[in-house]
């Protein structure tokens, strides 16, 4: 009892680090989206009315801001709070996240070693600090799935409940959690189909859907579509691909899996299986790592592939978090030179976060730490702008910033950048911005550098039209 409070401790500290560091980083990407117009949304009007406005209704579940939202009327609708609201995702998560290794390592100290190969991925560890419906999701997935393992039917209830509601991904890695429950059973644990279907097994699996069943339902007869419209801002991203745009979903999706240091991960993993082949699979829990960094995400890739909507770095989290796992279980299994190697794996993720590639290729600014220094140059640009008295209304941007500020920095400011059209008589650029060709030739050719701030690797550049 005393151990589980001390980890609890333990991570409630590492929590409260987190939140003292990160607490006034901006929204950001799509958790605007998601967090702040939704969860005002909520706010100003019913906690319980979840139709949004078609105008900004991405067809979700408004799961995070509904939690955003609470705790706004109750602690004070601040950016600080934002973050406090996601803390005991943080804090759950990293303690699920332990027991999830422990099911496979019983050494103390080298269940540490694995938490920090783990959670030191860019993408998993962006998570932490910025306010995102990811990390809510993974805390619930990895719930379950300790309730999978440790045969907690309970716990594996409440985690499948609710990962049903928090998104349409969340969804899919619930389809993802059944379906390795059953290979589970039937692989590894030798069951008959037929005594793995019984009424226990399917109930916890039917109920535990019925929040994601209603809300799909209510959707389709109160609204008549899930994700889009006609007129909707993402019509374009849900169209079926030829044939040419399905093997370039396949090649990012790869890509996604070597982005941010994973390249080193993945090297590693192949080359243990050139060397010791066979050997590897056969530790079942080599296989079970294995199996469920395939199923849960199976669902998702599905859709990714078939679909014209961007393959997401964060999509593929909970699969990356296995394949860390795994490739950390071949090195203790199979190699002597253990600090070494570990040491070469774990300084390749750590240098994920400050990959950039060239401005003409987009990164997923979002799924890596290297976009930090943004928050603090984005506001010292703000500033500068209103010291220089320059209208904000007149400086064009681009996605995620033009937007109210209000939605990002919670300072009651409603004055919003606006939307780069070639012809603004300002520009606020940042490189964590994905432009086009087109759009960096129009600055290039048409604007002139007013005013840079740099930090790090991350630079915010002030344009002025030329005359």
């Amino acid at each position: 009892m005393d151990s589980k409070r001390n980890k609890f401790l333990f991570f409630l500290l590492i929590g409260g680090f987190i939140l003292l560091v990160s607490n006034n980083y901006g929204m950001f990407d799509d958790d605007i989206l998601f967090g702040s117009k939704m969860g005002n949304q909520l706010y100003y009007n019913s906690l319980f009315n979840w139709n949004m406005p078609d105008s900004f209704d991405p067809g979700h579940p408004p799961f995070m801001a509904f939690i955003l939202s609470i705790f706004w009327r109750i602690f004070g609708h601040y950016l600080w709070v934002s973050h406090l609201a996601i803390l005991p995702f943080v804090v759950g998560f990293f303690y699920q996240l332990h027991n999830f290794i422990s099911y496979f390592i019983k050494s103390k100290i080298l269940c540490f070693f694995a938490f920090l190969l783990i959670i030191i991925d860019p993408s998993l560890s962006t998570c932490f600090v910025l306010v995102n419906m990811e990390i809510i999701t993974l805390f619930f997935f990895f719930l379950t799935l300790n309730g999978i393992f440790y045969c907690h039917k309970n716990i594996k209830f409440i985690g499948l409940f609710f990962l049903s509601i928090i998104s349409y991904r969340s969804m899919m890695l619930f389809g993802g959690l059944f379906l390795f429950d059953v290979f589970n059973k039937l692989l590894f644990n030798k069951e008959k189909i037929k005594s793995i279907f019984n009424n226990k097994f399917l109930s916890i699996y039917i109920f535990g859907c019925l929040p994601g069943v209603t809300f799909v339902i209510w959707r389709l007869l109160t609204k008549g579509w899930l994700q889009t419209h006609p007129n909707s801002p993402w019509s374009g991203l849900w169209h079926f691909v030829d044939f040419k745009y399905f093997v370039r979903n396949f090649i990012v999706l790869i890509w996604r899996y070597l982005d941010f240091g994973r390249i080193f991960i993945m090297l590693f993993i192949i080359s243990s299986f050139l060397f010791f082949g066979k050997k590897i699979l056969l530790s079942k829990k080599n296989k079970q790592l294995l199996l469920l960094s395939i199923c849960s995400i199976l669902f998702i890739a599905i859709t990714i592939l078939s679909v014209t909507n961007t393959v997401g770095i964060r999509y593929f989290i909970v699969s990356y978090i296995c394949l860390n796992f795994f490739a950390f279980l071949i090195l203790i299994q199979f190699f002597k030179n253990r600090k070494i190697v570990y040491t070469v794996l774990f300084l390749g993720l750590i240098t994920g976060n400050f990959w950039i590639y060239p401005k003409e290729i987009s990164q997923g600014w979002r799924a890596t730490l290297g976009h930090i220094p943004y928050h603090s140059l984005r506001l010292e640009a703000i500033d500068y702008l209103n010291n220089e008295h320059i209208e904000i209304s007149e400086v064009g941007s681009f996605f995620p910033n033009y937007t109210t500020l209000d939605l990002i920095d919670f300072k009651k400011d409603q004055r919003a950048f606006a939307k780069f059209n070639g012809k603004n008589a300002y520009i606020f650029y940042s490189s964590v911005y994905n432009l086009s060709e087109e759009e960096h030739d129009i600055i290039n050719n048409n604007y002139i550098l007013l005013k840079q701030f740099h930090k790090f690797n991350t630079i915010i550049n002030i344009y002025i039209l030329k005359k």
